[in-house]
């Protein structure tokens, strides 16, 4: 069995296959592994994410608080994913989000310095974290578009098309 770092390495590797394993080696060195339980916090609410997590195992949901004090999920995400609010993580703002775990959940972590330290100094990360921020932009672009020019009943049937394991 693949362990959490391993996964996340295997998949920086196919989407940039031309970073070597010498980088790859140093890449794996700044990162952190977070063993988390059911209904722990990856980002509380109103808090600073010091560090962007990969799903190894697990899923979390992505949720606020409206208004009148209503929870509203926004979001489910699963192995291979970032959970990420990353607006938020980028410009180390407090998270109007919080990540929870819906089952345990193991992250693979790096933090904000360490990320930087590693789109300043090992060739090729930028590109990876380009093509990352690239996907968490068109997934948020498809979740605001689906409130525009879907129904309420229109979205329900795309999620469960696209989250059948939740089910």
């Amino acid at each position: 069995m693949e362990s959490g770092a391993e996964i996340l390495l295997k998949s920086v590797k196919e989407i940039c296959p031309d970073i070597t394993d010498d980088k790859l080696f140093v890449f794996a060195s700044k990162l952190t592994i977070e063993e988390l339980n059911k209904k722990d916090f990856f980002v509380p609410i109103n808090k600073v994410q010091k560090a962007i997590g990969f799903i190894a195992n697990g899923l979390v949901r992505s949720s606020f608080i409206d208004n009148d004090g209503n929870e509203i999920t926004v979001g489910f995400y699963a192995k291979g994913d970032y959970a990420t609010h990353y607006p938020a993580f980028i410009t180390q703002q407090p998270s109007k989000y919080s990540i929870q775990c819906l089952e345990p959940t193991t992250m693979v972590c790096i933090s904000y310095e360490n990320l930087q330290w590693i789109y300043e100094n090992l060739s090729g990360f930028e590109k990876y974290g380009r093509l990352v921020a690239e996907e968490i932009l068109k997934r948020q672009q498809a979740r605001i578009e689906s409130f525009i020019f879907q129904t309420a009943e229109e979205r329900y049937l795309d999620f469960i098309k696209c989250h059948s394991d939740l089910f």
